[in-house]
């Protein structure tokens, strides 16, 4: 048994604490397939309790991660290094629901569906929506900024979260921002942990801003004849006044495999499906939809239709629905990026993707949320294959090449961990970097934070 084991065995109840390597053998992953097993597991209980592990592993420098359910796809709680794993998922209380102020309290382990429906039943929801919102925690949606599909008219967690209580590596509890929907005193530090991975403070409260629901909703499908007709529709709708709820699309590769997987009526030269959803008043719903319609219509288009009731709209869905299985069926275990660029720049994405896909021999299926440009990169390949793999890993450095070249970002809401780290030093400025860097080192002055996740470390940069 290491020191820090049997400091934890003292100081813990057996309850709260897994030493036995295969007891903690599962905390030792998330989604990204990467592995590795923690030295030991602590189960948080409150803030005070969290405080006395961070000061723990100070003093024994040993690495501390912070996970929630283990959803993210970026090895971000992958314990490379070993070390602590310090589980938040006993910690999923919603304290406060506040409706006349529009807000509500959460405990970093309470899952997004948790907060919707104690949001719901005031009359209101928290904008961002993960797929994985059944599972996923608000700690992690904040660790990695992840937003989902209505990102495009409500915004992130950045825009939707008030402030936090956290603790930083020294081992000394904070509160940041305002109760209020304005307030200037002092940095933002709100925004800056939002999006850290861990790697500044441990987040044990979340001050989460409301927004009243939307009496109803209504769905488009427009279908067009390839992704240059979709970019300049969807850049269309976001030039008008009526902002949809969501704007999703996919590419004529993603259509190809639900055509592979299931039956569809689909026109055998669609090359591009919009998903576009608009949500407000019952009142104004059939003008909303008749406003994005109008602006949907233009070179290329295809096919549009608007559901009129909830048969129609999940029929319209179905065809969404059913690429998921179907790039599974593909590729089980396939590569999925989430970079994202300015919208008008979709189509020479698309298109350079196409191109790369053919380069590397890879079968690359797109799709994603249109109205911000962050698109789900799908390499579809087998990772017992090491003659794919390689060819892959050649291909993803080309992607990210021309990500950032069209002005775009490595991650719009899957965040950095593990695998995009070797990539961040081309997208920030050097002068940024160091400056991050020096942030870093204030909050957490050992390191002991997630160490190797999210920036690559001094000594990297600055031989590279």
């Amino acid at each position: 048994m290491t020191p820090i084991q049997r400091e934890i065995e003292r100081m813990l109840p057996a309850e709260d604490r897994l030493l036995d390597p295969a007891d903690c053998w599962a905390y030792g992953s998330d989604n990204s397939r990467l592995h590795a097993i923690p030295e030991a597991v602590v189960f948080a209980r409150d803030s005070d309790g969290v405080a006395e592990v961070v000061r723990l592993c100070r003093r024994f420098h040993t690495p501390l991660i912070v996970r929630g359910r283990g959803t993210g796809t970026t090895g971000a709680v992958v314990p490379t290094r070993g070390g602590l794993v310090l589980s938040m998922e006993r910690m999923r209380a919603i304290i406060e629901v506040d409706p006349d102020n529009r807000w509500l309290v959460a405990q970093p382990g309470a899952t997004n569906g948790e907060v919707q429906q104690a949001a719901a039943a005031h009359g209101f929801f928290w904008p961002p929506d993960p797929t994985s919102s059944a599972y996923c925690t608000i700690g992690g949606n904040l660790a990695h900024n992840s937003a989902g599909p209505r990102a495009v008219k409500y915004g992130t967690p950045r825009e939707n979260t008030l402030g936090l209580a956290a603790v930083a590596g020294t081992g000394e509890p904070l509160r940041t921002g305002v109760y209020t929907t304005k307030g200037v005193v002092g940095y933002d530090l709100t925004r800056l942990l939002i999006g850290s991975e861990g790697t500044l403070a441990v987040t044990t409260e979340a001050s989460l801003r409301l927004t009243p629901l939307p009496e109803t909703r209504r769905l488009l499908q427009a279908i067009y004849r390839d992704m240059r007709g979709a970019a300049a529709a969807v850049a269309r709708i976001m030039a008008q006044p009526v902002i949809p709820c969501a704007l999703e699309f996919m590419d004529h590769a993603a259509i190809g495999a639900i055509r592979d997987y299931a039956e569809t009526s689909l026109p055998e030269n669609a090359g591009a499906i919009l998903m576009i959803e608009v949500d407000g008043p019952e009142s104004q719903i059939a003008l909303s939809a008749e406003a994005v319609s109008r602006a949907a219509r233009g070179d290329g288009l295809l096919a549009i239709e608007v559901a009129n009731d909830a048969d129609d709209a999940e029929r319209l869905w179905r065809t969404r629905k059913a690429l998921s299985p179907a790039l599974r069926n593909i590729a089980p275990k396939k590569i999925n990026e989430d970079v994202v660029v300015p919208v008008s720049r979709i189509p020479e994405l698309i298109d350079g993707l196409r191109d790369l896909g053919a380069r590397h021999g890879i079968r690359i299926a797109n799709f994603g949320h249109a109205g911000n440009g962050n698109i789900h990169v799908n390499l579809l390949v087998d990772p017992d294959d090491p003659a794919q793999m390689r060819a892959a890993e050649a291909c993803l450095d080309q992607v990210f090449a021309l990500v950032l070249s069209l002005r775009g970002t490595l991650s719009g809401e899957h965040g950095v961990g593990l695998v995009k780290r070797d990539f961040v030093r081309r997208e920030l400025d050097p002068v940024a970097l160091a400056l991050m860097w020096g942030v870093q080192r204030v909050f957490d002055p050992d390191g002991i934070l997630n160490p190797g996740k999210a920036l690559p470390e001094c000594s990297e940069a600055a031989t590279t």
